[in-house]
């Protein structure tokens, strides 16, 4: 929203009026808050400004025209239905200021709770609470004995807005906060927060004070409309704090969006033994098992069990800290979940043995979670399959085939924490985000250890294979930030003492440095000294067909056998894999591939046959170079007989020799060196000297833009001839054999037609020769990967039987980029500032490069109608590309064989999410 934005625009919804479906304007908390509000749940009073309200004040810098007067409606609105106001010295309304993005980033933004203290106000929250405010007026230690514990409640509550207003309105350092909290509690000889009295939390306010004007230069503010107006401006800004901003290109969130601010009563969790103050998963977020699951803390505020500044309770020990509400509340969380159609996270608080609802929304869970979910939905009647399909993802597929430890008596764990994010990590241990950025930065497998994760670790977070932290459950930022980002990650292993100053934790009478290798059981919990071997996923052994997802009691296993059995029923696209052996073919067979993609044949010259390929490149007279492809000829059916025999009855996209020859020789300068030593030492060097000058006379400065591909089968003559000759040969042979061959033929770095008729011509000439009357039929097709040859697909079409979009190049061609050079040099600035959200060469790049692919999709099949399409770069793995090559009209996509089944989902998931119902 820009400025002309007219004063009568709603900026501001009370929670009666919105509802679940208006995240793009409320975002995810203030949406879900209404719905509550709406299905009559005990929801604290409260409003939310909207979305375009920031978007407004993020692109002016400043609150556009009408904000100020709506917030104050709203205000004297809800100050009016809880009958007290803001800040009053007497009975003062309090509230909390949330953000709350349309997608969930847990923590990456800001909070401001018990708006409206000040130092009258604090006395009136005492005095509400049944205290004093002011231990002189108690009457003696009778009577501070009674009123001690609201006068502690009601001091505690105003440091808590000191530290948090400093922190997030003022940017004052968090650290020197928590040094003068760690400096009262020394002082009483304790480390429990609970331990400190009111008087010490009064001295402590006053530390937080000269804190804040120390840092500000200014008292803290004492009106409690500045305060408010201070704290939405803070929210809106912490948008683009650098952690938001990181967070959001990981889990790629748009950047447009802005947050609401949500405006919510206080409610208060920490007012004795009978509140309280948690948080509950309808289903288990880890292995999606059905039951209770959640964490609770007695007599605390909601962050400090997010912070895991505490280790919580199972939330079944509810039951009998407060069975009422414990019944209620798992009333309201079945209630929920039927709404919803899905697992739910949930905030609440006890105030008193009165529960609240602070939030609620679709809960983020593991990999294995969302397929077991999804599958118990099925079930339960509240979902049907596509709907089951379109709540999981090839992303969290991939995850579930990543292995797991092999442990046997030699591992034994030397701590057990809560399996907050399942999967099998090992790796140096580092204790700060620095430093695992640093070491990862260095190709170093590293596990971040914490006592507590906060946002301020997100980059380390990242950069890591797993998180482990002493405190914290399965609520606790480490845990939701981890099981979001699908990284391994083990909370309140409470055994371990870290020590982060002095770059160290011990354990078990052990001592583990910075730099020692540990590994952590996301799933088990468990920790362990050194480094675990893995082993094979459950779920990759299904894939590979070792074990029988109808007899197996493994409820993940069986999740993922029914949704990939529906996908592989919806899907259009085929899958195809990338294979050069037979033993990577019948590796993609078993996960499903439909044939090969793309055959790389330079892969073939390689090992011992480099001597042949040398006398080639060496060859001055025609007898010579005969000689030497004679000799390659048969090495190369060989090949081709395995990959026909692997995929028998299934297409195999055998790709001519691409890359330049000379990256079959030595590199020139090191070839250069050993002819100079050996010269000098008097060795006969007639061949080396025949081999450096080859390697010069065929140097290029830009090699991949040179003599590669079709120019290479065009200058060397008889080069794709033997090539050609070699498939026929070994697609006759397998048909002889009793098999089905299904050869095609594709003619690489295409960028006119007429490259491709010359090539196409004598291939057929050989083809004709060799298949006689076998039966075999041999397709000619050429790769898209020139951005002439999409240009010009239409031209090309007419001497092709397929295309096959080779995305790797073309992406490289398209943008100028050498990938092997360009993302280490500056991608990772052009992904800081936003010019990338993603790689373009991990995901297709639609408005550039995908346009190229779909030019050359619909002017080549308008040219010949039936031409078959297909994509063989490494977009063919990865799930937003496969749901473009869908849009596209593509016929298959091929992949790496680990690749196939995380497409065949995706193929399905396209489908679906395009409201199509077209099963092959």
């Amino acid at each position: 929203m820009a400025a002309q934005e007219t004063v009568d625009h709603k900026y501001v919804y009370d929670f009666s009026e919105g509802n679940k479906d208006l995240k793009d304007l409320l975002g995810g908390k203030g949406a879900n808050l209404a719905e509550m509000t709406n299905l009559g749940l005990p929801v604290p009073p409260g409003f939310t400004i909207t979305t375009e309200a920031c978007q407004a004040y993020l692109a002016t810098g400043r609150e556009p025209d009408g904000l100020a007067g709506q917030i104050e409606a709203h205000l004297e609105s809800l100050e009016r239905a809880m009958g007290k106001r803001l800040g009053d010295p007497r009975d003062p309304l309090l509230v909390s200021v949330r953000s709350g993005a349309k997608f969930s980033m847990p923590g990456m933004m800001e909070t401001v709770l018990n708006v409206g203290l000040n130092d009258q106000s604090v006395v009136g929250l005492s005095a509400q609470a049944g205290g004093t405010g002011d231990p002189a007026a108690s009457g003696g230690a009778a009577g501070q004995a009674a009123s001690g514990g609201a006068d502690r409640f009601a001091w505690d509550s105003y440091r808590r807005l000191i530290q948090m207003f400093g922190k997030t309105v003022c940017e004052v350092p968090g650290e020197e906060f928590e040094h003068a909290l760690d400096e009262i509690k020394s002082a009483k000889g304790t480390q429990n927060d609970l331990d400190l009295d009111a008087d010490d939390l009064r001295g402590l306010v006053d530390a937080y004070k000269k804190i804040f004007l120390k840092h500000t230069g200014r008292e803290f503010p004492q009106q409690p409309r500045e305060q408010l107006d201070l704290a939405i401006r803070a929210v809106f800004e912490s948008w683009n704090a650098e952690r938001a901003v990181l967070y959001r290109r990981q889990e790629r969130i748009p950047a447009d969006l802005g947050t609401a601010v949500n405006v919510v009563t206080m409610v208060f969790g920490n007012l004795g033994p009978d509140s309280g103050t948690g948080v509950a998963f309808t289903r288990d977020p880890a292995s999606g098992a059905q039951g209770i699951y959640g964490d609770y803390l007695a007599n605390a505020q909601g962050e400090d069990v997010v912070a895991g500044i505490r280790n919580t309770v199972p939330l079944q020990e509810l039951a009998q800290l407060d069975r009422a509400s414990y019944d209620e509340l798992l009333g309201i969380m079945a209630r929920l979940e039927e709404h919803y159609r899905d697992l739910c996270d949930i905030e609440f608080t006890i105030e008193r043995g009165k529960l609240w609802m602070l939030q609620t929304r679709v809960g983020k869970r593991t990999a294995a979670a969302a397929f077991v979910i999804a599958g118990q939905l099925v079930d339960e009647g509240l979902i049907d399959l596509d709907e089951a399909l379109h709540r999981v993802n090839g992303a969290q597929l991939a995850q579930l085939m990543f292995p797991r430890f092999q442990l046997d008596h030699e591992f034994q764990p030397v701590a057990t924490g809560i399996g907050a994010s399942p999967g099998a990590a090992s790796g140096t241990v580092v204790f700060t985000s620095a430093r695992a950025v640093e070491l990862a930065a260095e190709g170093r497998s590293v596990i971040l250890v914490r006592r507590e994760t906060n946002p301020d670790d997100l980059n380390g977070m990242i950069a890591a294979k797993g998180i482990l932290t002493s405190r914290g459950g399965k609520t606790s930022h480490a845990a939701v930030v981890a099981r979001g980002m699908g990284k391994t990650c083990v909370s309140g292993a409470d055994a371990i003492d870290v020590n982060v100053p002095a770059k160290r934790f011990t354990v078990a009478g052990q001592t583990v440095d910075e730099g020692d290798m540990v590994s952590i059981d996301g799933t088990t919990g468990k920790v362990y000294l050194g480094e675990v071997p893995v082993m094979p996923s459950e779920v990759v052994q299904y894939f590979e067909g070792s074990l029988d997802p109808e007899h197996i009691d493994n409820p993940l296993v069986r999740a993922v056998h029914r949704i990939m059995t529906h996908a592989d029923g919806k899907r259009r696209l085929a899958v195809r894999t990338n294979a050069d052996t037979g033993a990577d073919a019948a590796r993609a067979r078993r996960f499903g591939a439909e044939g090969i993609g793309l055959c790389r044949t330079e892969h073939m010259f390689l090992g011992d046959r480099r001597e042949l390929v040398e006398r080639l490149i060496l060859a001055r007279a025609p007898g010579e170079r005969e000689e030497a492809l004679a000799a390659l000829l048969p090495l190369q059916r060989a090949d081709f007989e395995e990959i026909f025999r692997e995929m028998d009855g299934l297409p195999v996209t055998v790709r001519l020799i691409d890359p330049p020859l000379h990256e079959f020789l030595p590199p020139l300068e090191q070839l250069a060196v050993n002819v100079a030593v050996a010269q000098e030492r008097g060795e006969d060097v007639a061949k080396e000297e025949a081999l450096l000058a080859a390697v010069r006379r065929m140097h290029e400065e830009n090699p991949m833009l040179g003599l590669r591909g079709v120019r290479l089968g065009l200058v060397i003559p008889g080069l794709f001839a033997m090539q050609v000759r070699a498939i026929a040969e070994a697609a006759v042979s397998c048909a002889r054999g009793g098999g089905v061959a299904k050869p095609e033929i594709m003619v690489p770095l295409v960028g006119a037609v007429q490259e491709l008729e010359t090539v196409r011509a004598e291939a057929e000439k050989i083809i004709a020769e060799v298949v006689g009357d076998s039966g075999v039929e041999v397709l000619i097709g050429t790769m898209i990967e020139v951005p002439r040859a999409a240009l010009t697909a239409g031209q090309i079409a007419e001497a092709a039987q397929f295309f096959s979009f080779g995305t790797n190049d073309l992406t490289q061609m398209g943008w100028g980029f050498s990938r092997d050079d360009v993302e280490g040099a500056f991608f990772w600035r052009y992904l800081e500032l936003g010019i990338f959200g993603i790689s373009p060469f991990e995901s297709i790049d639609r408005d550039g490069v995908g346009r190229l692919v779909r030019i050359a999709a619909e002017e080549g099949r308008a040219a010949r109608p039936g031409l078959k399409l297909g994509v063989c770069g490494e977009h063919g793995g990865d799930p937003d590309s496969v749901h473009f090559f869908h849009e596209v009209g593509l016929d298959y996509v091929s992949c790496s064989p680990f690749r196939v089944p995380v497409a065949r989902l995706e193929a399905g998931r396209a489908v679906v999410e395009t409201g199509g119902s077209d099963s092959r």
